[in-house]
Parts: structure tokens; sequence; C-alpha cells
């Protein structure tokens, strides 16, 4: 019997294995970092200090891993439907632009807790408009996801761009971005959740969009085990002609996977646009669409798991600054070493130290 078709525990699925993968990810980052003549327990020293040494630091990290939930999700939904979204990163730019439309139009009047609900309900439907055109042709004219959201990513930036230097520039300014929102058009900063823990926020730009990704995770577990749109995708994603079968309608399905899945990659730009920066800038997202695939991945696609995963890419983004920066011949270039190799062991060889898995679980098993 093949070892594929063994059914594990879960514990083993999403604890053992990727816990193994991460390891093994880190052992080959610490060959490479000595290789280069520096020592791999000091590098992990920098790297955990930089991302959890204070409060300021843990502000940083969890800021980075905000964004990163937002697109994991926005992954995952798709993925429960059988279907790989690459556009999150697209989705997300032009999300912001729905963000920041609001912001601009009523940061004069109102505080910033009557605007947030209507930005991330723009966020949401520009991302979710940019998904519609790929949901489309794959659910009518069976155009493949992966190619036509990539492309989607191109097209999006070149508008964004477009926008930005045109239409949006404050007059006067060399910069391509929009004006700063006032307080209204901004989403606060977390300092009473840090001082909860009896630390400081400082510089970091954690804002109440974390509490708006976690609340997303929630409602996200609940359309997906809770109700029968869940099950449909679900069902679609595991055998699409066994749910074509049983009635679950292909095209409607499909379409409203991909539309929730850019809503939510759009809501990414809650975080950088009306929380860290307060304006649309250029190349706001800086690869979050791109890392939300790892992140879904070793996350197994569960809103837990997506949670845990964003903070650990955000531990290695804000821990890879602080070690580039004490550790001068370690650049940002080997940090971004070392953050694909958790991406190539977490995502692409997940399953490689499966087989050997299955024989020691099958042989305690019996015995």
């Amino acid at each position: 019997m093949s070892t594929a078709s063994v059914k594990l525990p879960n514990w083993i699925n999403y604890g053992l294995m990727p816990l193994i993968n991460l390891i093994v990810a880190f052992l080959i980052s610490g060959l490479v970092i000595w290789l280069i003549g520096e020592s791999p327990l000091e590098a992990l020293d920098f790297m955990l200090r930089g991302a959890l040494g204070s409060g300021e630091a843990i502000g940083f990290t969890l800021y980075y891993a905000t964004s990163f939930i937002f697109t994991g999700l926005s992954v995952a939904i798709a993925f429960h439907a059988g279907l790989f979204n690459i556009g999150s990163e697209g989705q997300a730019y032009v999300g912001g632009l729905g963000a920041a439309l609001v912001a601009l139009a009523l940061d004069h009047y109102v505080p910033w807790y009557v605007t947030m609900p209507f930005a991330i309900l723009g966020a949401a439907l520009f991302g979710a408009a940019w998904a519609f055109i790929p949901a489309w042709m794959q659910a009518k004219r069976g155009s493949h996801i992966v190619i036509t959201t990539i492309m989607f990513n191109f097209i999006g930036a070149a508008l964004m761009v477009y926008l930005l230097v045109n239409v949006l520039i404050v007059p006067g300014k060399m910069a391509p971005e929009t004006r700063t929102f006032l307080p209204g058009g901004q989403l606060p900063k977390l300092d009473w959740l840090m001082a909860i823990f009896g630390m400081k926020l400082g510089a970091a730009p954690l804002n109440f969009s974390f509490i708006i990704a976690l609340v997303m995770c929630v409602l996200i577990w609940l359309l997906i085990w809770r109700t029968k749109l869940g099950f449909e995708m679900r069902t679609l994603g595991v055998s699409p002609s066994a749910a074509i079968y049983a009635g679950v309608p292909y095209v409607r399905t499909v379409i409203i996977a991909m539309l929730l899945s850019g809503a939510l990659a759009g809501m990414m730009a809650l975080n950088p646009v009306l929380g860290a920066s307060a304006r649309l800038q250029v190349e706001f997202v800086g690869g979050a669409g791109f890392v939300g695939i790892a992140v879904s991945l070793m996350g197994r696609n569960h809103p837990l798991g997506i949670v845990l995963a964003a903070i650990l890419f955000g531990l290695l983004y804000k821990g890879g600054d602080e070690l580039s920066f004490e550790r001068p011949a370690i650049t940002r270039d080997m940090v971004m070493v070392i953050q694909g190799l958790v991406i190539l062991f977490a995502g692409a060889l997940e399953h490689m130290f499966r087989p050997a898995i299955v024989k020691i679980y099958t042989r305690f098993a019996k015995g």
C-alpha cells in the first residue's frame, strides 16, 4: 500500500511534519551561515532577539504577520475550492486603492472607527473585483487560474503606478503617493495591547488591522467548516467531478471562492496603507501576496495554522533585518535564502519525510 494513502493523526499531519520540515530548513540554513564563516548559533540568537527581544521588536513581528495572515487566508480559501490563486499580490495592491479612496473621502469628517468599516468594505470590494475576471474565465471558459491571476498581478501593478503618478499624487510633490491621511483615516496603533503584557510598542507600526485579521480567521473557519457553502467548496476542491455529480454548482462556487479570496487579499492593504504609512504608496504590498502562498501551505490551509505560520514569517522578516544589521557578512540576500529554504521544505517538499514517518507510525501502531 502506498504511504500517501495512509491516514495519519492530525497531530502528525499538522504538527509533527511541519515541525520536522522547519527544523531541517533551519539546519541547512545554519550550514550555509557556517560556510560563510559565521556562527549559526549567534545568528539564531540575533534573529530571535531582533524579533522577540522587546515590545517594539514583537510589534514589528506582528505587524509583518498581520499582512501574511490576510494573504495566507486569501490563498487558503481558494485552495479549499481547488483553485491556486497566485494573484493575491495584485489583489492586495488594488485593494489598497479601495481603502485609500475611503480614507481620502472621510478622514476630514469622521473618526477612525467610522471610517474603518467603510475602508474594510472598500478594500474587500476592490480586491474581489480584481479577482472576478480570472474567476469568471476559469469558471466559464476553462482558463487556468494560475496563469490569469499571475498576469493580473502585472496589470494591477501597472494600473496602480499610473494612478499614483498621474491621478492621486499630491500636486507639487515628486513622490508617487497620496496625501497623508488625517487621524480620521488612520487605524490606531495597539499600544494598549502591548501595555497589557507590560511592554511598550515604541516605533513599531502594529495597528488595529491585527485585530481585524484575527476576526477574519474566525469567520473563515466558520465559513469553511460550518456552512453549506464551505462544504461545497471543500467538496469541489477534493473532486470536481464528484461535486458536480452531487449537484454542487461549479460556476457559482468557483466565482464565490475567488471573490472571497480576492477580498481577503484586498484587506491586507489596511495594515500598511491605513496603519503603518497612512497613505497609499507604490509597492506597499512588498511581496506579502507571494509569502501568503507559503504561509497557507505551511499552515495546512487552516486559519490557526496560518496565524502560526504568519508569525514565523514575521519573525524571519524582523529577525532577518536585525541579523543583517548586526552581521554585515550575512546580507539581506542571505536572509532571503533562509526564508526560501523554509518555503521549500514547508511547501514544495512538505511530504518528503512522510514515507519514513508513516513506517514509524504504523510500526508503533501495530505494536
